[in-house]
């Protein structure tokens, strides 16, 4: 349903842009501000408040989680909406130019004149509330015994995909719609590839193992890394393993409302940066999540975005050698009023399987 609150949130964009309608497309925004989770929607927000426009298809289900203010349109949805208003000719019509589609763009132009409003519909899900936390905490929870049960499941010799197949698989029976994203599994040498994708090859001893996993749980995500030994490991593996927890924990270290995002990033590199190895750190620090498996801020060396509580990210340095492997630990961690909690509980001390 539309919460009162949340329609508020769109009227203020209104009010603040001048505009006379916004329409808003992306579909995690429309089910953020109105429950809908169906594959085809549009939002119009007007002075008359918000309609949800759909098709046939999801008749019953727009009624159930929207209510009466909802249209039914057997053609284009836009078709539908510039029907219901009448006219929009001359009118200013907001909507989400770094997130709408070419051919959308061109059809809301016909309408009346554009102006995009940037993130200004996607910002309020930065900061989660307390029933997102709650929901987030359960996702990560799920997330963490998935992992724990798939790998007892473990043996060496077993293949990356049917691995990444048994965590999605531990995910669904533990009640989730499924993974967060495409599950990683990679070992060896393949796991020098930040997004490597699992492979039908047995995982040998003697190199590391990364697994990079999420569960979508009542639509909200959670994302953890645990990276481990294949024993039997060397002196220089491990130390490259606890240089990159030490990274993790300096980054950890330095989460807290005002702080901005690219200091986080900086205190990752810092500490990697003391083992020799922060050239081989080749992506940001971490991400929010949400009802996204990315959503702002982005933890980056660019990125001055400033953390606020109730903020949900993740933290994740990673070292890669190519053709060696490596090392990627992350945490989903919340942003308190003094610091931050960190919401994954799965160990990450150095460990060797096998």
């Amino acid at each position: 349903m539309i919460t009162p609150q949340r329609a508020d949130v769109l009227s203020a964009i209104l009010e603040e842009r001048k505009l006379d309608a916004l329409i808003v497309s992306t579909l995690v925004n429309i089910r953020y501000y109105t429950g809908f989770t169906g594959s085809n929607a549009l939002l119009l927000v007007n002075a008359k408040g918000t309609r949800l426009f759909t098709d046939p298809r999801y008749s019953v289900q727009a009624s159930q989680q929207v209510g009466d203010r909802v249209t039914i349109a057997k053609g284009k949805l836009i078709e539908a909406v510039a029907s219901k208003v009448g006219t929009l000719k001359g009118l200013r019509i907001g909507f989400e130019d770094t997130r709408a589609s070419y051919a959308l763009s061109k059809a809301l132009a016909k309408l009346g004149r554009l102006k995009g409003v940037g993130d200004a519909v996607d910002k309020p899900r930065w900061v989660k509330s307390t029933l997102e936390i709650g929901a987030i905490r359960a996702s990560v929870a799920l997330n963490s015994t998935a992992y724990d049960r798939a790998m007892k499941r473990f043996k060496v010799g077993m293949t990356e995909k049917d691995l990444a197949a048994e965590i999605d698989h531990q995910q669904r029976k533990l009640g989730a719609e499924g993974p967060a994203f495409a599950t990683i599994v990679a070992s060896g040498a393949h796991s020098a590839l930040p997004h490597a994708t699992p492979r039908n090859a047995p995982v040998e001893r003697g190199g590391y193992l990364l697994i990079d996993m999420g569960a979508s749980l009542n639509g909200y995500m959670s994302d953890m890394t645990r990276t481990v030994g294949v024993g039997p490991c060397t002196a220089e593996q491990e130390r490259i393993y606890m240089a990159v927890l030490a990274a993790q924990q300096a980054a950890i270290d330095a989460v807290r409302p005002g702080r901005k995002a690219s200091a986080v990033h900086g205190a990752a590199v810092r500490a990697l940066k003391q083992f020799g190895l922060d050239k081989l750190f080749v992506h940001s620090t971490g991400h929010g999540l949400g009802l996204e498996i990315h959503e702002a801020p982005r933890l980056g060396k660019k990125d001055d975005t400033e953390l606020e509580a109730g903020m949900a990210i993740t933290i994740e340095p990673g070292v890669y050698e190519a053709g060696v492997g490596g090392v990627r630990i992350e945490d989903t961690v919340l942003v308190t009023e003094d610091g931050c909690e960190v919401l994954t509980t799965t160990p990450k001390g150095w460990t060797m399987v096998g």
